[in-house]
């Protein structure tokens, strides 16, 4: 089966909800976006109907979004579109989620300063004990 990749242009509707793993991070915000329309009659811009989306990220992306994003600020989103339809107390609901490869910050409505994340080293590993080299003192250590 195909992925269905989208882009949506919007706004973040919550605050980014980021929790550890054991294999990296994920993080999940709501995320709005409506349809502006012209009304050339009333010559005014328009909005239309809200569209509501769960955003889901994983890894590096999770934890550059907690550290990024606040309510409110407008976005970009790209990535795979899932439409989930569940049955809860006799209800019919559908979800419509997107599985974020990447997200940033709309640069049509503002401005934004990129920071790269520097990744710390790993500790270098201790040189192997030469089995000639004993401590000083001897093999059973300082007198």
């Amino acid at each position: 089966m195909y992925d269905t990749v989208v882009t949506v242009v919007g706004n973040a509707a919550t605050g980014v909800e980021f929790r550890e793993s054991a294999t990296g991070g994920t993080a999940r915000f709501r995320f709005a976006a409506s349809a502006r329309r012209f009304d050339r009659r009333n010559e005014v811009w328009t909005d239309g109907p809200t569209s509501f989306y769960t955003v889901w990220a994983w890894r590096s992306l999770a934890a550059n979004l907690a550290a990024s994003v606040a309510v409110g600020e407008p976005l970009v989103v790209h990535g795979r579109l899932r439409v989930r339809e569940e049955e809860r107390e006799g209800q019919r609901r559908t979800s419509v989620e997107i599985d974020a490869v990447a997200v940033g910050h709309d640069l049509t409505r503002g401005t934004a300063a990129f920071r790269r994340v520097v990744k710390a080293a790993p500790p270098p590993a201790p040189p192997p004990a030469s089995p000639s080299a004993s401590p000083p003192g001897g093999p059973n250590g300082p007198p």
